[in-house]
């Protein structure tokens, strides 16, 4: 038997929760330590359709990057999405459990790591370290296998990341060898990207008057929340099929991308 403490505790290893931001909410939401574990459901949101998948195919536990508790929860009577979720989970005796910015902040095994493998990035390294070991830290920048061209990259960046659009600043006509990732809102590490000799700075989340922050200096490239982190579910559901066999381990089937492109 595996209860949902020893789950937690194993997932504290690699995001330890002290390594969360000050605003975050990640840990157990949701659910008794005590409860024994079923199965588990990876996600990147919490939803009610991703409470309803998890009844459905036998989990009784949903790990997910995002928590769908961010503020204080004063009633709960189901007039939004992230009342109606957690009234689901309750009555349904489905635990969640987020691990958000503390798994952004980890260098291996983290959200950023993930973005530059799925880039095919080498000579991996944070963009900016929190201790001297080089273990914490946020977003992450490696070398690609060889030089491509701008437009190259785009297309190449369009497809691992499985992104409908890619915003970007205007391309300065050069080659890219070096990448900056940083899996959603990471425009605060715009100065981390330029300072490590990226070519282009990929994340999401970037506003109208933050592109001119480029400044004719480095390619912004915004794929979009959704696509920079959606790749975490499969690293959560990798990482629990490793350490646990008593019980099946499952990715969400479900696209939690609540943003739509109209193309045409």
């Amino acid at each position: 038997m595996t209860t949902i403490q020893q789950l937690i505790d194993y997932l504290e290893t690699i995001a330890p929760p002290h390594l969360q931001e000050s605003y975050d909410n990640a840990g157990l939401i949701v659910g008794d330590p005590s409860w024994e574990v079923t199965g588990v459901l990876t996600s990147l949101d919490c939803t009610e359709a991703i409470i309803n998948e998890a009844v459905e195919r036998g989990c009784n536990v949903v790990v997910a990057h995002h928590p769908i508790v961010f503020r204080g929860l004063k009633q709960l009577n189901g007039t939004n999405y992230v009342e109606r979720t957690v009234i689901q989970a309750i009555k349904r005796d489905i635990a969640i459990y987020a691990i958000h910015t503390n798994l952004d902040n980890v260098r291996v095994n983290g959200v950023n790591e993930r973005i530059a493998e799925q880039l095919g990035l080498r000579d991996l390294r944070l963009l900016r370290s929190k201790n001297e070991e080089g273990t914490v830290g946020s977003g992450m920048v490696g070398e690609l296998p060889e030089p491509v061209s701008e437009n190259e990259f785009l297309s190449l960046l369009r497809e691992r990341m499985q992104a409908e659009v890619v915003r970007h600043t205007p391309l300065l006509g050069g080659e890219v060898s070096t990448v900056a990732v940083a899996g959603g809102a990471g425009g605060f590490l715009l100065p981390d990207a330029k300072a490590a000799g990226a070519q282009v700075f990929v994340t999401a989340d970037y506003k109208y008057h933050e592109f001119f922050d480029a400044d004719g200096s480095i390619v912004i490239c915004d794929i979009g929340h959704y696509e920079s982190e959606q790749f975490t579910t499969q690293l959560l559901a990798e990482l629990l099929t490793k350490e646990f066999t008593t019980f099946a381990v499952l990715s969400t089937e479900r696209n939690t991308n609540p943003v739509r492109y109209y193309v045409g």
